[in-house]
């Protein structure tokens, strides 16, 4: 059996729900960013502890078809950032397309339906996020960040990142003040 998991979106939040699901009994055979396989059904009984407990620490149950579809198309793109920028070969729509076996025109039109934004502006927003927290971080020069993360350029970077955020690079890593946002708030 596969329940799937909103907000999950790093290796701490796999962590966090594995020990959530196994303070109540139930061990899963795999626990995926979005996903957890169980061996057997669960109860009732159980299904209405876990989903209290994981509303408590921000995580939820999906149900229906159309969230378990966004939910995983936001899992494709935050995991895509995050660690395998350089792994995108095509164009993002032809990768979410390919890994969600579906058609990219659907998901699209579902997602900006259900989200209010593209998957484009989702994806650049998620990128932006990344190129603050390596600037925060301050170990990778402009260029590294640009190649890290598959654009084109540095100057597609900055264009980019001051389309989105107002600001130029250079002038955000002197905003001391300015703070990133969590991904769940994008």
């Amino acid at each position: 059996m596969k329940l799937y998991i909103k907000n999950m979106v790093c290796s701490r939040c796999k962590m966090v729900v594995k020990t959530v699901f196994e303070s109540i009994g139930i061990t899963p055979i795999t626990v995926e960013l979005g996903e957890i396989e169980l061996k057997n059904e669960i109860q009732e009984n159980q299904k209405q502890e876990l989903l209290k407990r994981l509303r408590l620490i921000g995580f939820d149950l999906i149900d229906d078809k159309k969230s378990k579809t966004i939910d995983r198309i936001k899992t494709l793109i935050i995991d895509l950032v995050q660690h395998k920028s350089n792994d995108l070969k095509n164009n993002l729509s032809d990768y979410i397309a390919q890994e969600l076996h579906q058609d990219y025109n659907t998901l699209s039109n579902l997602f900006s339906e259900v989200e209010n934004t593209t998957i484009e502006k989702y994806f650049i927003n998620q990128r932006i996020e990344k190129v603050k927290e390596l600037i925060i971080y301050d170990e990778l020069s402009l260029s590294e960040i640009a190649y890290s993360l598959n654009y084109s350029s540095v100057s597609h970077l900055s264009n980019q990142f001051k389309k989105v955020t107002g600001f130029s690079p250079t002038y955000f890593k002197n905003l001391k003040s300015l703070k990133r946002r969590q991904i769940e708030d994008l």
